[in-house]
């Protein structure tokens, strides 16, 4: 369920916006929605995992705050992060 240290950082390096950057929030929401994505996959197949489905929204509280901050911030970089990641909003 959870991501491997080779797609993190694949991630980091695509979402970064300096060299070294590892915690701006393109490169959280980045992770969150590959981890959003995992968890998703696991609960088509079990149902039932209840402990991983609060786990679940609890994920996407947290890159739903972290895509208004970025929306309070800097609107033309939410655009382009939402753009980039397919999120609908």
């Amino acid at each position: 369920m959870s991501i491997t240290a080779e797609r993190r950082t694949a991630l980091i390096s695509e979402y970064q916006t300096a060299p070294n950057d590892t915690g701006s929030p393109e490169v959280q929401v980045a992770i969150l929605s590959e981890r959003i994505v995992n968890l998703t996959e696991h609960l088509k197949i079990h149902a039932k995992d209840f402990h991983s489905r609060r786990g679940l929204l609890v994920l996407v509280g947290q890159r739903r705050s972290l895509l208004d901050y970025l929306k309070r911030k800097n609107q033309g970089r939410y655009q382009t992060l939402i753009g980039r990641l397919g999120l609908r909003r």
